[in-house]
């Protein structure tokens, strides 16, 4: 009986311990119920963008704003300006982003990132990236021109067609096609005309992530729930027990 008696254990409040939970426990349920706003958002714009990628043409689309990472569908032939952007691996191989111009039947032509292409064990060399020549309808998200946040001053044009360059911004290419708008196009699919391997991942942080980041604020909630519920109760007898006797 006496042994069983000293393994009874009976709540003890530790306010050290209280102030911590209760600090952090709502903090921790508020970031997950965020994360939740945020993947219900995402999915309210991502199912915008769908529906307006269904029933805005490429004018359209142009006039209202070319938003980064919107589906668009443009229906348009190929010309004959690419661009190579060098320094591109995949898979620990060398190679190129193609983008090529593409001249939609209605609207301002575009850029059209073509996927990456390997490059020829020769560095003089350049992968032929001749685009076919019929009237195609392309699938893709808007994008941005690419170039990175640090600049460096060799751009790498050159003469001729296709070019190799480090970067291009969109300057660049309107020196050599005018109408260009401020964003690309980069192909969904290497199914796709033209397209090589486009297998990009997307743009935007789909509700899934934020799905998950939630699950875990939750989890984390949870535990430590839990870990304060176990740590308040102490064993009948105790040091501390005593002491508040």
């Amino acid at each position: 009986m006496t042994g069983a008696k000293k393994n009874l254990r009976r709540w003890h409040a530790d306010w050290r311990l209280m102030v911590f939970t209760g600090t952090f426990l709502p903090l921790l349920v508020c970031l997950g119920i965020w994360q939740l706003h945020r993947a219900e958002e995402k999915q309210a714009l991502l199912d915008q963008w769908q529906q307006e990628s269904q029933n805005l043409n490429w004018p359209e689309q142009v006039a209202g704003g070319l938003v980064n990472g919107r589906p668009v569908t443009v229906t348009g032939l190929y010309g004959d300006h690419s661009w190579l952007l060098d320094n591109r691996t995949r898979d620990g191989m060398a190679g190129y982003e193609v983008l090529t111009a593409f001249y939609p039947l209605e609207g301002p032509p575009v850029l059209v990132n073509r996927g990456w292409v390997a490059a020829p064990r020769m560095r003089s060399e350049l992968p032929d990236v001749t685009a076919p020549g019929d009237v195609f309808s392309l699938t893709g998200r808007i994008g941005q021109y690419p170039e990175p946040p640090v600049l460096s001053g060799d751009t790498g044009t050159g003469e001729g067609w296709p070019r190799r360059v480090q970067r291009l911004s969109g300057p660049m290419a309107r020196a050599e096609i005018a109408d260009l708008p401020a964003a690309i196009i980069r192909l969904q699919g290497s199914e796709q005309p033209g397209a090589y391997r486009a297998d990009w991942e997307p743009d935007l942080m789909g509700p899934q992530t934020h799905y998950g980041y939630a699950t875990q604020w939750f989890a984390l909630a949870v535990v430590l729930t839990i870990l304060s519920v176990v740590a308040s109760y102490r064993k009948a007898g105790s040091n501390n027990d005593n002491d508040d006797g």
